[in-house]
């Protein structure tokens, strides 16, 4: 897929998109999702099933497992089989069920932030409490990492339960190696501690990089781990509803399985599996020249960062359209600046206050789109921090 496909503009303010909610003059750079429409063969697919015109109950297929099981085992050394994959409406739905079914009211979950902020209602809203284990910030390299004694004073506590690993990691886009996950696996296997892996943007990772699946780094991490994954990210299909569940414990698949059924979000709607099926098995070319536009956009954002503005460091990442700006140097809290970046120059990012730890240094930006959106966003930027310091 070449660059033209990924250079055009569309109007995303006649999709009823969430993200372009905004007004005429402002620039949405925040949510995660693309501006990009989808790979033509699920395009393909969807206008196929709507032309059938019937839009019953739907199945989850033969076509989806083994879609899944090649796309892993290909993609990422994982194939995965049938028997431990279940269909789900979402990552977060699934994320959120599973934190009712498997703690009780007023355990802990353990996070390490900054992180998803979805993941803090996951908890919250159900009664749980988080257990900030937060990452260490190396403020020279501008770099992430794991402080192994914090994660395993939080993961003894009595109280805890469960742990909510990010790979990889949303904002800070870290792809964590095999030795860390299989070190994280044997400390929750230690203090009896079961691992949520959400590994949603698995497939955004850099062009010469490659992720390791949780359940993939040790066989204790694979006994321990329920691992949620979707191809919404990686193909912008997030509005269809559709990620699986792979548990390859039965007995923890089985308990996660009643629980996703009881709460209704194990059935697919009339698009979910024909999209999944189609992305899965056609959309690999595609996917690999999002994977290198993506790339080229993170790195003219990192050259105008550092020729145009030297107070904001961006954070490198290998994986996700994500860029984590370390905004340190400029008087007060993100927040602030954040709602003065939307106010006076319409560009809406991410404040990274609610991502928990010290994201109220940071803010988030999405660079998954075309070109000429990314130059109007970075002006735009620019503009904001110079009349920031007027």
């Amino acid at each position: 897929m070449n660059n033209e496909w990924f250079d055009t503009e569309i109007d995303r303010r006649q999709s009823n998109s969430l993200k372009w909610d905004v007004s005429p003059d402002e620039l949405p750079m925040w949510v995660a999702d693309m501006d990009f429409r989808a790979a033509p063969a699920i395009r393909d697919a969807i206008f196929e099933r709507a032309m059938h015109g019937v839009f019953g109950y739907a199945t989850v297929t033969d076509a989806w497992y083994r879609a899944y099981g090649e796309w892993w085992g290909t993609r990422h050394g994982f194939p995965i089989p049938p028997e431990w994959l279940i269909f789900c409406t979402g990552v977060v739905p699934a994320i959120s069920t599973t934190v009712r079914k498997l703690t009780t009211p007023a355990e802990k979950v353990v996070l390490q932030t900054p992180v998803y902020n979805i993941f803090f209602n996951s908890i919250e809203n159900n009664g749980r409490r988080v257990l900030d284990c937060p990452l260490v910030y190396d403020e020279q390299a501008h770099s992430y990492d794991i402080d192994f004694e914090a994660l395993e004073n939080a993961l003894s506590d009595p109280q805890t339960t469960l742990m909510i690993l990010c790979n990889p990691h949303n904002p800070v886009g870290k792809i964590w190696d095999r030795e860390t996950l299989a070190k994280i696996g044997d400390l929750c296997k230690k203090h009896h501690v079961t691992v949520i892996s959400d590994e949603i943007h698995c497939d955004l990772v850099d062009p010469d990089c490659a992720y390791v699946p949780f359940a993939t780094a040790s066989e204790v991490c694979r006994e321990i781990s329920i691992t949620c994954i979707a191809p919404s990210k990686a193909f912008n299909i997030a509005g269809l509803n559709t990620a699986a569940v792979v548990i390859p414990n039965e007995a923890l698949r089985n308990r996660v399985n009643r629980a996703l059924n009881t709460d209704e979000v194990a059935e697919p709607n009339a698009f979910a599996v024909e999209a999944t099926v189609a992305a899965l098995t056609q959309g690999g070319e595609w996917l690999d020249g999002l994977r290198q536009y993506i790339f080229e956009n993170k790195r003219i954002a990192s050259d105008f960062l550092d020729k145009e503005l030297p107070l904001i460091s961006l954070v490198p990442s290998r994986a996700t359209y994500l860029l984590w700006l370390d905004c340190s140097a400029l008087p007060g809290d993100t927040t602030a600046f954040a709602a003065f970046l939307r106010e006076k120059t319409g560009l809406y990012l991410s404040a990274g206050a609610q991502y928990g730890g010290h994201g109220n240094r940071f803010l988030r930006m999405n660079v998954a789109c075309p070109k000429k959106t990314l130059f109007d966003g970075l002006a735009r930027l620019k503009r904001g921090v110079d009349l920031y310091l007027s």
